[in-house]
């Protein structure tokens, strides 16, 4: 097994593709989405979708990597056609792009990103999307700095955990690379 790399994710890596998943929005939403939401992530229960979609993508265009150290999963990124109703066939989506907290800044990222671009294009993409929160300002610097360029497209997600609470507003732009 390399030192480190990216790879296709496999149903023994969920357990850390799920502590990844909650150590990273925990510290990049703090103060963005509402503290009960981000109490509410359980890392059995991501561990479950994960494994879930690893099994059962939702098509087959759908691909989820993970970085790895050793056997550690460090990071992980899913990518997928785009569903956004002003996407055509050949618009790629990256869904997800998370790098462990305590692991960043050791290209596992960029590894990552670069991965997903590829499976992308293998996968018939012209372009990819990716939504960014506005003011996930590291991120959207990140993406920029590889090429990733704001489209003018915006979205207000409505997150929220208790149906008796009103829904914070997160504010998003999409983000979009030729490939």
């Amino acid at each position: 097994m390399p030192a480190s790399g990216v790879r296709l994710a496999r149903t023994p890596d969920v357990d850390g593709i799920a502590e990844v998943n909650v150590r990273s929005w925990r510290q990049r939403f703090t103060g963005l989405l509402p503290d009960p939401v981000l109490d509410a992530m359980d890392t059995r229960d991501l561990a479950m979708v994960w494994a879930s979609g690893i099994l059962n993508p939702p098509t087959p265009g759908h691909q989820l990597l993970v970085a790895i150290d050793g056997a550690d999963v460090v990071g992980y990124a899913a990518v997928g056609p785009c569903q956004d109703p002003d996407a055509d066939a050949g618009t790629g989506e990256l869904l997800a792009l998370e790098v462990d907290p305590d692991r960043q800044r050791e290209g596992h990222g960029s590894r990552l990103l670069a991965a997903a671009v590829d499976h992308a294009r293998a996968g018939g993409a012209d372009s990819i999307v990716v939504w960014c929160p506005v003011s996930d300002e590291i991120r959207r610097a990140f993406l920029q700095s590889a090429g990733w360029e704001p489209d003018s497209a915006y979205r207000d997600l409505a997150v929220g955990v208790d149906p008796a609470t009103e829904p914070a507003l997160v504010r998003e732009v999409r983000l979009v690379v030729g490939v």
